[in-house]
């Protein structure tokens, strides 16, 4: 099993005959995503290789019977994106661009909690995969492989370079998804981990994480109560200096230490999660785990 996407994910790719999105549907058709139509107003009636264009997510998602979306749009299109894949009914929307408006992502944070059986991942995410089964993003399929080990990042590259470990050592992967870098997220940690928890496939759940916001304060309250599947954590940014200015839009520390490392590591460790120092590490404490 997996968590979000499968063989049975239909997806739709809104933006697909701009350069990013006609690239990335191709690799992830390639990949064996069944990606099923695209959108671009004003480009219906046309096809990006053999994946028809609608000019919009609703005559797409009647046509063909797409749940899920994928957005390469601009970051300014991102809210008006979302409210129609859902509004047209998809229940999986996946947004790429960076630097997503404070206020346009407040609006889909409070559509999502009116409609909880929709989940937003991103913005600023490479995307999720379940290996071997389905890719909804830009990340390089070559790295995954199927097993009982579930992830969540903040972080795409201490995502991929963990994988990869884990790959290397035989160590396989259900479904692993990018929660994004973003100030306000789609979906947080504390969404997805039931999901995990639920899931016969998962084992083991990794969690990486990055200062900044209280996501990971927010799992932790839910690991404590609710988690019986081990949980293991690593924390970037741990030595960034004081007043220094981090590349993701999230990554803010409050004056009163709300969003530090230290602060994240001491809820989480509170909570029974396993803390490792390094992506390395991370793939030592799973092993010792499985």
């Amino acid at each position: 099993m997996s968590i979000l996407v499968d063989k049975n994910t239909r997806l739709i790719v809104q933006g697909i005959t701009g350069r990013e999105g006609t690239f990335h549907a191709r690799r992830m058709v390639e990949y064996g995503t069944n990606v099923v139509a695209g959108v671009t107003p004003g480009k219906g009636g046309t096809m990006v290789d053999n994946i028809p264009v609608f000019n919009s997510v609703e005559e797409a998602v009647r046509e063909t019977g797409g749940n899920a979306s994928i957005l390469f749009v601009p970051a300014l299109g991102t809210l008006s994106g979302i409210t129609e894949a859902v509004s047209a009914g998809v229940k999986l929307v996946v947004t790429i661009a960076e630097g997503v408006p404070v206020r346009d992502m407040r609006m889909i944070h409070h559509l999502n909690r009116a409609m909880p059986h929709v989940t937003v991942i991103g913005p600023n995410t490479f995307g999720l995969i379940s290996p071997g089964k389905c890719k909804v993003g830009f990340m390089d399929g070559r790295i995954y492989t199927g097993g009982p080990v579930g992830l969540m990042s903040r972080s795409a590259t201490n995502s991929y370079e963990t994988v990869n470990e884990m790959t290397k050592q035989g160590i396989g992967q259900s479904t692993c998804i990018g929660v994004g870098g973003d100030i306000i997220p789609g979906s947080s940690f504390a969404k997805l981990l039931p999901l995990f928890e639920q899931d016969e496939e998962t084992k083991v759940v990794v969690m990486i994480g990055e200062i900044g916001g209280c996501d990971e304060e927010e799992a932790a309250e839910f690991i404590k109560d609710h988690m019986t599947k081990p949980v293991v954590a690593y924390i970037a940014g741990r030595n960034a200096p004081k007043g220094k200015v981090m590349g993701h839009a999230g990554a803010i520390v409050g004056m009163d230490g709300v969003g530090s490392a230290q602060s994240k590591i001491k809820a989480l460790t509170e909570a029974g999660v396993r803390i490792a120092e390094s992506p390395g590490e991370i793939v030592e404490i799973v092993r010792g785990l499985l």
